[in-house]
């Protein structure tokens, strides 16, 4: 009986010691981007990254815009955004250190499999005209993400005004499956990066939307790790996030991106170093 007690007793203690130690690790807080969310990357790279460092890596996926405000606010530890030249604003105004580029992919021009507007063969800029000469449907994210950022761009590289008052022109808010979701309904266009794209199109059976303007130089899609400034943020985990990216940066993570695919399709090449 003496003994049993005993046994329960040194049981109960190394629960108690277990879960003290489980409840201990390290939790990295990282804001991203819904893309990177979308396409299950982030699934892979977590336990990945725990693995090897023995931290959680906990994220929220907004807009690369709201990921930098959550940055800028203290809320995270770390970003892994889409949006270069916001990134590079943020790293002067001393917000952020260390952004070290990881990984890319492209953007595409997605419309309805019979191309109404006729676009198929024009640039990005000769395609942007034709939407707009035409009025033919676009759905924009319109939520200051990192690919809204890249569609302004491009309408201005085009050297037209962006049409945000125009009824053919959607701002639907929400994030990127979403809006593929949205502009498939109205029979309309939009911008997305490739590897959500996959994604998309891996879901349906019959994808309503097919790319139809991709390969041109503007429309590549630069994935780059952040570390939040804890000279701004004493209670960011500023060494933890320093290893994260080194981690994405290193061989192995350079691999796991690599090798990151559906259907067969890499979604992301990494591009570490270059």
């Amino acid at each position: 009986m003496r003994k049993s007690f005993l046994f329960f007793l040194v049981m109960i203690l190394v629960v108690f010691v277990w879960g003290s130690l489980a409840s201990a690790a390290e939790t990295l807080m990282m804001a991203t981007t819904t893309s990177t969310d979308n396409t299950g990357i982030l699934a892979v790279i977590g336990p990945a990254f725990q693995k090897e460092s023995g931290a959680e890596l906990r994220w929220t996926a907004v807009g690369s815009g709201k990921a930098l405000e959550l940055g800028k606010n203290c809320d995270v530890d770390v970003l892994l955004v889409h949006a270069p030249e916001a990134e590079k604003k943020f790293v002067e105004e001393g917000l952020g250190i260390d952004r070290t580029q990881v990984m890319f992919n492209d953007y595409v021009l997605l419309g309805p499999a019979n191309d109404p507007a006729g676009i198929t063969g024009k640039s990005t800029a000769e395609a942007l005209k034709a939407l707009s000469d035409k009025k033919a449907t676009f759905v924009s994210r319109g939520d200051d993400s990192g690919t809204h950022k890249a569609e302004l761009a491009l309408w201005k590289k085009a050297g037209l005004p962006t049409p945000d008052k125009d009824a053919w022109y959607v701002q639907a808010g929400q994030g990127m499956l979403a809006t593929i979701t949205v502009a498939a309904e109205r029979n309309g266009y939009t911008l997305t990066d490739r590897g959500t794209y996959y994604t998309y199109a891996s879901k349906a059976k019959e994808p309503a939307l097919k790319i139809i303007i991709e390969g041109d130089k503007a429309l590549l899609n630069q994935y780059s790790v952040i570390a939040v400034n804890p000279q701004r943020c004493p209670k960011a985990k500023y060494e933890l996030a320093k290893r994260f990216g080194a981690w994405m940066a290193s061989p192995v993570g350079q691999q796991l991106i690599q090798d990151f695919k559906t259907d067969g399709k890499a979604l992301f090449t990494p591009n570490a170093g270059k």
